[in-house]
């Protein structure tokens, strides 16, 4: 097969998966009673459990929302985002806590869980800000924007959290710095500046101060990984497990995120980092016996606390299939042809479930789903998938219209 028909037949395959996943939860996870969307489905789509994860109420309310920008509005995507949208506000927001969000709520919208982390509050912003770009909802923009700033707020230590929730460890004993907080941000602001042109020298600023976060203190080339913990100013804390933890995937979704910001810049010297950062956490991360990427390392090579460690999740595979055509893409370097088609072939054989759509989110390290299998759970819903699927639809198609 030439090149040019492996990129179609790789577009091909990418777009009836999309169509499959996108099926499966319209039909399986929307709530026609209260809104919003359960995430809970086994493998046919069973619902197994009805409390509702408010991280899969933003996530689901933005792809469906992206999904109209990138191919045309249809009413059931518009209205399923809008169901989610609505849900949490009516049920997720916390009111009497400066419109801190909950973190899971039960089917009918009582509150249930509240977490220190801000991940609700991004994932309602991406929402409310890509329905506005598509719809001009001026009422979605605000919240979008006053959930941006209060997550920076929060984040860069400007106001107290309104929850009274301290830090998770004793600040006095050990206080520290977490990746996620400055690369989810970057990627919050990529979203938001898109639709909000208005606002851009601010989006600009904040997305500036998220890279050097990342570079400053979470990129440590000397030890060939990105950390997920670290010191206040980026120390090293190798004599306690959770200094030493690397996440693999998540490195590697930081790298496309650092990568779309360095195009947007025209900055050759980031990206020339984030393809290091992507080189080191794949060639550490990737499971030579069985395949697929692991889901935590030492970067010590010590034994992991997390029992999970081994096991191989659904989303950092997307993240690769991302992040290496991204690369392919920007660089015509072949090296990252082969990691995509290395992994785009792992996912097929072991993630993809054409019978039912959508994939498995949990294997063994051996590549058999964890049993009963499951498509979504508190932390699974479309979201990492449908925007795999969407980003390499559109990445493919460029690829080919250059040919």
């Amino acid at each position: 097969m030439d090149h040019k028909a492996r990129l179609q037949s790789h577009q091909k395959w990418i777009q009836e998966e999309l169509e499959r996943s996108i099926r499966f939860w319209m039909k399986n996870g929307m709530d026609p009673v209260h809104g919003g969307v359960y995430t809970c489905l086994d493998r046919e789509g069973k619902v197994f459990s009805t409390d509702k994860s408010v991280w899969m109420q933003g996530r689901c309310a933005w792809i469906f929302a992206y999904l109209c920008h990138v191919y045309g509005v249809k009413e059931e995507w518009l209205a399923a985002s809008k169901s989610c949208l609505d849900f949490m506000e009516r049920y997720c927001i916390n009111r009497a806590a400066g419109n801190r969000m909950y973190f899971t709520v039960t089917g009918d919208g009582k509150p249930l869980r509240q977490r220190r982390y801000c991940f609700s509050e991004g994932f309602y912003a991406i929402a409310n800000a890509e329905y506005y770009g598509v719809t001009g909802d001026k009422a979605c923009l605000e919240r979008a924007r006053a959930a941006y700033d209060l997550i920076w707020n929060l984040n860069q230590g400007l106001i107290a959290d309104p929850t009274g929730m301290g830090p998770k460890t004793i600040p006095e004993t050990r206080s520290g710095r977490a990746l996620a907080n400055p690369m989810i941000y970057l990627n919050i602001t990529s979203v938001l500046r898109r639709v909000d042109p208005e606002q851009d020298a601010l989006y600009s600023e904040r997305a500036a101060q998220c890279v050097d976060e990342i570079f400053r203190y979470h990129y440590k080339p000397e030890l060939g990984c990105t950390l997920e913990s670290v010191g206040p100013n980026g120390e090293f804390r190798g004599d306690v497990t959770e200094g030493r933890v690397v996440n693999p995937g998540h490195d590697i979704e930081c790298s496309w995120f650092l990568m779309e910001d360095a195009n947007r810049k025209g900055d050759k010297k980031q990206h020339e980092v984030a393809v290091k950062i992507f080189d080191q956490a794949i060639e550490a991360g990737w499971d030579y016996e069985y395949g697929g990427l692991l889901y935590f390392i030492d970067c010590l090579g010590r034994p992991p606390e997390a029992y999970e460690h081994d096991m191989k999740l659904w989303w950092p595979h997307d993240e690769i299939l991302i992040a290496s055509l991204m690369i392919y893409r920007d660089t015509a370097d072949e090296k990252y042809l082969t990691w995509f088609e290395r992994t785009l072939d792992y996912c097929k054989e072991h993630f993809s479930d054409p019978e039912y759509g959508d994939w498995y989110g949990y294997l063994r390290r051996d590549g058999k789903p964890t049993m009963p299998a499951c498509k979504g759970s508190t932390f699974k819903g479309p979201f990492h998938l449908p925007r795999m699927l969407v980003m390499c639809d559109q990445m493919l198609g460029q690829l080919l219209a250059g040919q």
